[in-house]
């Protein structure tokens, strides 16, 4: 799935120059969409660490266990939501190289 721009997209009023279409850098999008599936998958080693060990601290520290319990259960949502991005993120590098090999411009 492509970014979408709300608001971007409109014609060029009577007298102003309409703009040129841009050329998009297939090699530079496939590299930045590998950067960020990269910060996304440490992303969500590191919050299924932090929930680990907060389930850890809950089971040593019965007092508060429930603030320990809230804090893992924010650190799982946390590790899923990053790893969806890190999926997302793979997808986009992957259409990025398939337009970069079939020579597509824009």
């Amino acid at each position: 799935m492509a970014h979408h721009f709300l608001g971007k997209h409109h014609k060029a009023a009577a007298g102003e120059a309409a703009e040129a279409p841009k050329v998009t850098d297939w090699r530079k999008e496939e590299k930045h969409h590998k950067h960020m599936e990269q910060l996304a998958h440490l992303g969500a080693v590191a919050a299924g660490a932090y929930a680990v060990h907060e389930k850890h601290k809950a089971k040593k520290d019965p007092d508060h266990a429930h603030s320990h319990k809230v804090k893992e259960g924010v650190a799982a949502a946390v590790a899923v939501g990053s790893a969806g991005f890190a999926f997302h993120e793979h997808h986009e590098k992957k259409d990025a190289k398939k337009h970069r090999r079939h020579g597509h411009h824009h």
